[in-house]
């Protein structure tokens, strides 16, 4: 179980922090064979390490047995009633609730203008400005196009207050709960009460506006959140709402804007890579008919090669290289070893997707690897699996692609530091950005 009180957490820090965040995994897989399951001390928490497909598809299909089971720090900053922790029978009712505004076809539809409008004017600006920090860049886009969706009528101000609020609070995520000064959770929390201040003022401001019977210019999230009600006329109260908004502002922009960084990275790097996206995006430009106004939903669902290349950037890097469940009751695997109620789960999606046995060649970039190729349950984990797959994972591959189609067609990216070394806490990501 590794040293007492701290468990494995050094030994995981100091492995993400070396820059080869691989080592922690494999050392219990040569210790005791690629069986797939491992007992540790994660998170103040006794723990079974998840690395196998099989044994992950188990433990997020049975919902019966397993149940979330995020860190403290996890849950204390995006919110004790966002779906890290609702029960599976309120986690449905809100996943209902919200997925039509966020993946269904005419949402994607109405909000596709807004992606391309936006990364169109940030592209050309980029172009102008000379030297910029990318990844921080495209975290604004994507930032500014998830508050959108949510608050539509956000001014500047509450943007920007927002985004400093959210960058700090991202950092903690992933950190153990120390509420003490010089501790990533400390700072992290701080923001989290800045954030819910800003939320809570906005919602303010709409329950005044509905009880004066001003019209609305546009039905957002918020607005949906606030008059809904279940089949007794029981509305969501503020921390409901607020948390649920924070927790999809953290799935919302986040992934999106380091894939659309790292495709890019790998596209520059790989040029015959670079020149088969690019052919398909010209050719989708030549059939647009004369009488359409730019890309169309249905186009971006034809860009077979670029899907590949996202999906392969997403097995590469690992946004999400671990999720979080916990035991609902006593089970026995393989009728040999118990795994008590309460306990921690972790799923380790990173050691899947870099398995030789999944994947051959893991450390290559080859998105050819996924033409004509159904992933087996279990083997694609970069959104999850079962009931809690992301709800969010169709607008953020559409925000990507928009970014790849724009940038494809017209731009070249020049790093100035190459080589620079990468950090893999909370997201792998450049040190310089």
């Amino acid at each position: 179980m590794g040293w007492p009180v701290v468990g494995a957490m050094w030994a995981f820090l100091r492995a993400f922090k070396s820059g080869n965040p691989d080592s922690f995994i494999q050392r219990p897989c040569c210790r005791f064979g690629h069986v797939g399951m491992y007992r540790a001390f994660m998170f103040s928490c006794p723990t079974i390490l998840v690395a196998t497909p099989d044994a992950c598809k188990w433990v997020l299909m049975d919902d019966d047995s397993f149940t979330e089971g995020w860190p403290k720090a996890s849950v204390e900053l995006i919110g004790r009633k966002s779906f890290l922790t609702l029960p599976q029978e309120e986690h449905q009712r809100l996943r209902k609730l919200t997925a039509a505004p966020i993946n269904g076809f005419d949402a994607l539809s109405t909000y596709l203008g807004f992606i391309d409008r936006t990364v169109t004017e940030s592209l050309r600006r980029w172009s102008q400005a000379g030297d910029i920090e990318f990844l921080t860049e495209l975290r604004r886009v994507t930032f500014k196009v998830i508050v959108q969706i949510f608050l539509t009528a956000a001014d500047d101000a509450t943007m920007r207050a927002l985004e400093r609020s959210y960058t700090d609070l991202n950092y903690g995520i992933r950190a153990m709960a120390i509420n003490l000064p010089g501790f990533a959770f400390h700072k992290a929390f701080k923001a989290r009460n800045k954030l819910v201040s800003v939320l809570q003022g906005v919602l303010n401001n709409r329950r005044v506006a509905m009880t004066k019977g001003l019209p609305k210019s546009n039905l957002d999230m918020m607005d949906r959140l606030n008059e809904a009600e279940d089949e007794h006329g029981k509305r969501l109260d503020d921390e409901e709402i607020i948390d649920i908004l924070i927790m999809y502002l953290n799935a919302g922009h986040e992934s999106s804007a380091h894939i659309s960084m790292w495709a890019t990275v790998f596209l520059q790097e790989n040029p015959e890579i670079f020149a088969m996206a690019k052919a398909e995006q010209e050719e989708i430009i030549r059939n647009i008919p004369p009488t359409q106004k730019g890309v169309s939903l249905r186009d971006f669902r034809k860009m077979e090669y670029l899907s590949q290349v996202i999906d392969e950037t997403l097995r590469f890097v690992n946004i999400s290289f671990v999720s979080f469940r916990e035991v609902k009751k006593d089970i026995f695997v393989n009728a040999d070893y118990l795994i008590p109620k309460g306990w921690k789960v972790q799923l380790w999606y990173r050691s899947v997707h870099m398995d030789p046995e999944v994947y051959p060649d893991p450390k290559k970039f080859n998105p050819s690897r996924w033409k004509g190729n159904s992933p087996r349950p279990g083997t694609f984990l970069a959104f999850g699996l079962g009931t809690r797959l992301c709800p969010g994972n169709d607008l953020g591959k559409l925000e990507i692609s928009v970014f790849l189609h724009h940038f494809l067609l017209g731009y070249k990216l020049t790093r100035r530091n190459p080589s620079c070394r990468i950090r893999y806490l909370p997201h792998p990501r450049p040190w310089d950005n």
